[in-house]
């Protein structure tokens, strides 16, 4: 099961990562220097359909891949073992990633405009900071820790 799970989950984060990439570098940039919004809402409108899938899966798949590996959840934040430090640390990530997604959501998103275009590019910029350092957390937990 464990592999299973492990598959699914690299895969969701292929697609998240790589869809962020994606948007950040070929999508929002260009829409920044051009001032057209129109660019980053055609993309957003169509990776939705497959990103937010894809994190709903990273979510589960990442929450039951922690309780394999450390079934005692009160030791997730003991920060005293490998697994527990990334196990804090993908959580950590996961809600600063939902509050710039949700602010994102509900206060730029719906009114998007030339002018708001450089406060999305932030959230979107350290959204997919997140998604990168999420892999590297999993990378390095796999071989033995950062820290």
């Amino acid at each position: 099961m464990y592999h299973i799970l492990l598959a699914i989950h690299l895969l969701a984060a292929t697609i998240w990562t790589g869809g962020h990439l994606v948007l950040f570098f070929g999508f929002l940039l260009p829409a920044l220097r051009r001032k057209d919004v129109a660019i980053v809402t055609s993309f957003e409108s169509r990776y939705e359909k497959i990103g937010i899938p894809a994190l709903l899966l990273l979510v589960v798949t990442g929450l039951w891949l922690a309780w394999l590996q450390m079934p005692d959840l009160s030791l997730w934040f003991s920060l005293k073992s490998v697994i527990s430090r990334t196990v804090t640390l993908k959580l950590t990530l996961l809600l600063a990633t939902a509050a710039l997604a949700l602010h994102a959501r509900l206060g730029i998103i719906p009114t998007l405009s030339p002018q708001s275009l450089p406060q999305l590019t932030g959230h979107v910029f350290f959204v997919t900071v997140f998604a990168v350092l999420f892999a590297l957390a999993g990378l390095w937990q796999r071989f033995g820790g950062l820290w």
